[in-house]
Order: structure tokens, then C-alpha cells, then sequence
């Protein structure tokens, strides 16, 4: 990769330092641009020295370190908050609804990007994080003293990612995320990596995902609690702490000395991991597996080398759990990242109430109740109508909350959805196609193959479970599982909720349903 690095000059204002990869069309800087001045890359004339540079290629142009171009071009105006009120579903017409239900568009491969686009597609199937993103509005902006003005890297990222975002939501089309790629190049080097080809090679999803949701860990805040029991910890926390934030306990305790005191940390994570060993065939034995495990430390009372038990539980639940398959090992003699094949089979509910600690456990009892009478309260008018017996369905019903009113964007019953998966297929991790499966709405799921998005059912994504050359499930997105109910009218009767269990989600393109 040939890199050098330039100034811009637009208007009154100079970026100083852009750093360009001239293995690459113009366009790329363009979209560069772009991301920092909000010119739409149609409208960009760059010239330099009397020439105009073209979408394709440099001609007889020759960039060096230090040289100044000049870029004329009219910016569009900052996006406004919308002044419609929002519509779901039961609220539009037949015309609105066929253009809404259209399937939303894909992101076209630009050499060997699947990994990429994959994760793009399956956080974009989270409504609160797509409108987070979408709101964004770049901060940390300084200008240096010649007058130059400078982005943070991170933010240049977090922008490009709600123009990719907006760009999806208003077309059906395939799009090419130029913007997107070019900023993470440029923030994250080993990402642009190229083969002796000079093709782009293959990378890591989890490794991109752990990447992206730092970058927006640091560049979304957190929403507002307004609960007057929201404690000052939680309105500190970024929109990625508060959504996606996992807290766990481990307790360490000495085998060969139970006299010696414990000792207790507290971890923050934003993913699970499931170990894959020989008797590990379903997604919850892997993660429980992680719970108790045996560590040789030093110990204080021994004074000397000893066996721990470390045991470990969840003490805070996000409304999106993630959770990564840890297939891909590396293998020392043929120096490739292997992959194990094994079947892991997962379900498309979850339940990880036996994964907390008892404080936890004991918080998440009451709405647990109250689902399982939602439950039975559907299975009984399910066995009535079997029966030929009367049944008076519910109305009026009401949603449970599924976070606790102190903690914005936590997970009050221990109960997930799956709401979208990352497969990986092949044999390495530096090879290989990454795909998004994500769902859309409570009995419809979508396939994100780059630019070409299937639709696909229950069945289809469970069998990604592994086991073969097929696709292979590397990263799950659990979301939150919601219930409605109806409350039983104040006739002198229990106050119980006569409850339904109509699990309900929010759309991939953000309608409710």
C-alpha cells in the first residue's frame, strides 16, 4: 500500500494531513472527503496544479506529501430531527405498507469486505443502535493553528456509519459503503492489509465487531434515565454500556487452603464467549461450562504456587446479549487460524437465568413470573378452543417493561430472542464468506449475502448451527423477548394479570409488529 499524506483546501477551511492510498481510484478520497465535509462525492470537483481529478483514475496527477488540493463543491445541510410522527404498521395505508415491507437494501462487496458488511447488517438489526447512530453529530472538533480543522478518527467512523445506515433506509438498492470502508482504513491500518496481489485480504468478524462497537462505545452516549431511582453509575454509561454492557462477578477461592480469604472482581464485557470441547452440543453448556474453572496462582497463605476455583456469574443482564462461538484456533504447524466444525446447536429463545448471581437472580423473579403467567394464561385459551370450549380473548393489553427501571437498557427476566446471526463459511478465518441472517420481524428473517438479501425462515437459521462446510454460526445477537398482557378489570377480582403471550419485535427497517 502506497500512502501520502495531503492537504484539502475548501472554502476557508484546510484539512491538514489526509492520508490517501494512491493504489486506490479517487473515489476513495472522495468519499474521505465526504465523511468530513458532508459534500456529496457527485458534487466534488478536485483539482490540483490546473488539472481536475477523476472519479477513476489519477492521470498525469502525482501525489506527494505536503501538496495542497483544492476541492470546490456545496455541502448538504445537517439532517433535522424528524417532524412527522412516527408510523407503525396498523397506522398506514396499503400503498405505504407495500413500499415499507419492500426489503431493505444490501452492501456491495468491495474485495473481499463480507466480513464487514455482515456486521454492519446485523447491528443495523438493532432499532435502538440504528437510531442512535442516526442521530450522531461529530464533537470533537478542534482546528489546529493555522486554521485547519481536524476530526477524531473514531468520530470520522461513527459518521460514515450513519450515512451508510441513512443510505439503506432509503433505498432498496445495493450500496456501496466506499465512506465507510475508506475511514476504516485509514483509522485501522491492519484492516486495509492486501496479499502479495494486492487484493484485500480477508478479516476477522469478531475481531471488526470488537472494533466498531469500541469506536461507538466512545462516540454514542447513553440515553437519559428519568426514572427517580436511576442511580448516577448507569447515567454515566455510553448508549454500548447501557444496550450491550454485560457485568460479571468471580469469586477466587485457594482448594488447598479454604482458610485463605477470597477474592472478589468485577468485570465489564461486551460479548460471551462459548468454548467449544468434546461435550459441548449446546450453546448454553459451552457458556456454563466458563462458569467454574481451575487456576494455578500464588497463594498469600501457602505462600507458594496452588490450585484455585474461579468462579464466575453475571451480575448485570443487557436488553443485547452477544455471543461469540469460538471456533477459529491457530494452528502452529500450517500458521492458519483453523476452525472447528462441530455442531453447537442453539434455540431461538434463551434463557440465562442459572448464568447470574443470586442478587440478580433474585431481581429478575417477579417479571419472570409474570411471563409464565403470560404463558400458561395462552396455553389454557389454546387448550379451550381445542376443547370447543368458549374463550374471551384479551384486550387492551399492555406491554411489559423488559428493562428495570433503574438500569436503561438492561434485561429485567433473563429471557432472550435471537435476533440475528453472523455465519462464517469455510475452513479459516483469513478465508472464507461471512453472511448476516437477521431477523426482521417476529416470523420473517432475512439473509444479508452482500448485495443480495433473501428472505428465510425459523428452520433455515437454525440450521446454522455447524457441522459441516455449510454456513456456521460465529456470532449470535440475543435481543429482548416482550411480552403483553391484560390486566383483569377491578370488579373485585385478584388484580392478576389475565396475561397473553404475544411475543412481539421491532423490525429490521425499525417498524414495530
Amino acid at each position: 500500500m502506497s500512502t501520502v499524506k495531503i492537504n484539502v483546501k475548501w472554502g476557508k477551511e484546510v484539512f491538514k494531513d489526509i492520508e490517501v492510498d494512491t493504489s486506490l481510484p479517487p473515489a476513495v478520497l472522495k468519499a474521505q472527503l465526504f465523511s468530513v465535509t458532508n459534500v456529496p462525492t457527485e458534487r466534488q470537483k478536485i483539482m490540483v496544479k490546473g488539472q481536475t481529478i477523476s472519479d477513476e483514475t489519477w492521470g498525469k496527477v502525482s501525489l506527494t506529501n505536503g501538496l495542497t488540493l483544492l476541492m470546490m463543491g456545496s455541502a448538504d445541510p445537517v439532517p433535522e430531527m424528524p417532524t412527522e410522527k412516527v408510523k407503525f404498521l396498523e397506522d398506514m395505508t396499503e400503498a405505504q405498507l407495500a413500499r415499507h415491507l419492500q426489503h431493505p437494501g444490501g452492501l456491495k462487496n468491495l474485495g473481499n469486505t463480507c466480513y464487514m458488511n455482515a456486521t454492519l447488517q446485523c447491528l443495523k438489526g438493532v432499532p435502538e443502535l440504528r437510531d442512535a447512530v442516526k442521530q450522531f453529530l461529530p464533537t470533537n472538533i478542534s482546528h489546529s493553528g493555522q486554521g485547519a480543522m481536524m476530526i477524531d478518527g473514531t468520530q470520522m467512523v461513527t459518521n460514515a456509519l450513519k450515512t451508510t445506515y441513512q443510505q439503506l433506509d432509503v433505498t432498496s438498492e445495493a450500496f456501496m459503503p466506499l465512506t465507510f470502508l475508506a475511514t476504516i482504513h485509514r483509522e485501522f491500518p491492519r484492516f486495509a492489509e492486501k496479499d502479495d496481489h494486492g487484493h484485500l485480504m480477508q478479516q476477522d468478524a469478531n475481531e471488526f465487531w470488537v472494533q466498531l462497537m469500541q469506536v461507538l462505545q466512545m462516540n454514542i452516549p447513553g440515553k437519559k434515565l428519568t426514572s427517580e431511582t436511576a442511580t448516577s453509575s448507569s447515567a454515566d454509561k455510553s448508549f454500548i454500556d447501557q444496550y450491550f454492557g454485560i457485568s460479571t462477578r468471580a469469586t477466587m477461592k485457594c482448594n488447598e487452603a479454604p482458610e485463605e480469604t477470597p477474592t472478589v472482581s468485577d468485570e465489564r464485557l461486551l460479548q460471551l464467549s462459548c468454548f467449544i470441547s468434546q461435550d459441548v452440543k449446546y450453546l448454553f453448556t459451552g457458556l456454563k461450562n466458563r462458569l467454574e474453572e481451575h487456576i494455578t496462582k500464588h497463594s498469600s497463605t501457602l505462600n507458594r504456587d496452588a490450585i484455585f476455583t474461579k468462579t464466575t456469574h453475571i451480575s448485570r443482564l443487557p436488553s443485547y446479549l452477544t455471543i461469540q462461538f469460538v471456533r477459529f484456533f491457530y494452528k502452529e504447524k500450517e500458521k492458519i487460524n483453523a476452525k472447528i466444525l462441530k455442531d453447537v446447536q442453539y434455540s431461538m429463545v434463551l434463557d440465562v437465568f442459572d448464568l447470574c448471581t443470586p442478587e440478580l437472580q433474585k431481581r429478575l423473579i417477579p417479571m419472570r413470573e409474570k411471563i409464565k403467567a403470560a404463558e400458561d394464561a395462552k396455553l389454557d385459551r389454546e387448550r379451550a378452543k381445542k376443547l370447543g370450549e368458549p374463550v374471551t380473548e384479551p384486550k387492551n393489553l399492555t406491554r411489559l417493561p423488559t428493562s428495570f427501571s433503574d438500569d436503561l437498557g438492561s434485561n429485567n427476566s433473563g429471557f432472550y430472542q435471537l435476533n440475528a446471526v453472523l455465519t462464517h463459511k469455510g475452513r479459516s478465518s483469513s478465508s472464507g464468506h461471512y453472511v448476516a441472517w437477521v431477523r426482521r420481524s417476529q416470523n420473517e428473517w432475512l439473509m444479508f449475502d452482500d448485495e443480495n438479501v433473501t428472505p428465510v425462515t425459523e428452520e433455515d437459521v437454525l440450521k446454522l448451527s455447524g457441522g459441516g462446510d455449510w454456513h456456521t454460526a460465529y456470532l449470535l445477537i440475543y435481543g429482548p423477548r416482550t411480552i403483553e398482557y391484560e390486566e383483569k378489570s377491578n370488579d373485585g377480582a385478584s388484580g392478576e394479570a389475565n396475561a397473553t403471550a404475544m411475543d412481539t419485535t421491532t423490525s429490521a427497517n425499525g417498524a414495530r409488529t
